[in-house]
């Protein structure tokens, strides 16, 4: 499986997964930083989607990869507020690693060509 499609269902997979969490967030931060973390994997699986289909694959990579520094610190940041537990800020730390690591390598791919 290509970088491309790995890092597509590495985030499908993290965003079936984080969709129940978010949803049992306190009914005032639901619609904020639940919302926002939602948003920003649905932003960052279009990108890749977008990406794996276009020619000038690293511009949108780079967005990808600055939306998911973003995601990374909005899911610490329910973490530090007890929205999330350890166990799940920790498999979608790993998620979102992975995720990261997996667009850097389809980034230095598309810089190589």
């Amino acid at each position: 499986m290509s970088e491309g499609a790995n890092a597509i269902t590495r985030t499908y997979d993290l965003l079936k997964r984080l969709m129940p969490a978010v949803s049992k967030f306190p009914r005032d931060k639901r619609y904020t930083l639940g919302l926002r973390i939602e948003d920003k994997l649905l932003i960052i699986l279009e990108l890749l989607i977008k990406a794996n289909y276009s020619r000038a694959k690293l511009d949108v990579l780079k967005t990808a990869n600055l939306e998911i520094e973003v995601l990374r610190h909005l899911l610490r940041l329910s973490y530090d507020l007890r929205f999330i537990s350890l166990k799940s800020y920790e498999h979608s730390s790993q998620q979102t690693n992975e995720i990261g690591r997996l667009v850097g390598g389809w980034i230095s791919q598309q810089t190589a060509k």
